[in-house]
């Protein structure tokens, strides 16, 4: 048994001299894999308290929260999931990781993104018994290879010990991009599209699930999933995404959710 760490730490010396560890923000060479230099370190937007408990969105200070440090547009409407935790803001910087792993095959961002949001999600992963992915639709699944939310959720089973669910829910037809459309036209597009796969409803029922996706733009995906979940007999559901919008820029992403 004593062998098997010693393996591993000789294993990951020999890769770091072959494939020495880069910055996944912008390539520079670090110490350790995983790391960000110390540029990238301090010109990534974390999300930190305070924050919006129900969304997860940055608040200006404590008072604009109140005293349930929820904001204002979730005191207007408030969502279908319980709590939301963001790793980052959706930013120039932080798309330099989610975008190349989302279309450019960079599965290796998923590592680095899940342990970011163990770090912001770590409330809510003492409180979950089970992780699952927000879906992508099969065409563009089989196109893709991969689903970039259900890296996420593995990583974040691996670190945190809760299982995953990587097949819970299932995406019945393609959408359209969200983040443009008026609100009451998100809720046609997003309708009923997506559903607990067959058979897995027992898995679900009665836990504390924490949805698991790469951003949240308009919530409007997140919404719909926890319905279905929580018709499915979820006790609570909460979200942890690796970044979100800030409420002001909601409209402008050019990446949104899907």
């Amino acid at each position: 048994m004593l062998l098997q760490p010693f393996f591993s730490r000789c294993c990951r010396t020999v890769l770091d001299v072959i494939l020495p560890p880069v910055c996944r923000g912008c390539g520079a060479d670090v110490m350790t894999d995983g790391a960000f230099c110390a540029d990238c370190f301090s010109s990534a937007q974390r999300i930190v308290s305070p924050c919006c408990e129900r969304c997860g969105t940055p608040l200006v200070n404590e008072a604009y929260g109140g005293a349930r440090k929820i904001c204002v547009s979730c005191q207007l409407k408030p969502p279908a999931w319980r709590k939301g935790r963001a790793a980052f803001v959706y930013d120039d910087w932080s798309r330099r990781i989610i975008l190349p792993l989302k279309y450019s095959d960079q599965t290796e961002n998923a590592t680095v993104l899940s342990r970011e949001m163990e770090r912001a999600g770590v409330s809510l992963l003492e409180q979950a018994t089970l992780l699952v992915p927000v879906p992508m639709y099969r065409g563009k699944l089989w196109r893709r290879r991969y689903n970039q939310a259900a890296l996420l959720a593995r990583g974040l089973a691996r670190h945190s010990k809760v299982p995953a669910l990587l097949d819970g829910l299932e995406r019945r037809r393609a959408t359209r991009p969200l983040a443009r459309l008026s609100p009451k036209e998100r809720h046609s597009e997003i309708a009923d599209t997506i559903i607990v796969r067959a058979g897995r409803g027992k898995r679900i029922a009665g836990q504390a699930v924490l949805l698991v996706d790469d951003v949240l733009t308009t919530g409007a995906t997140a919404s719909v999933c926890t319905d279905a979940l929580l018709k499915a007999g979820a006790l609570s559901v909460d979200i942890l995404v690796a970044a979100r919008t800030g409420k002001g820029d909601e409209r402008d992403v050019p990446y949104p959710e899907e």
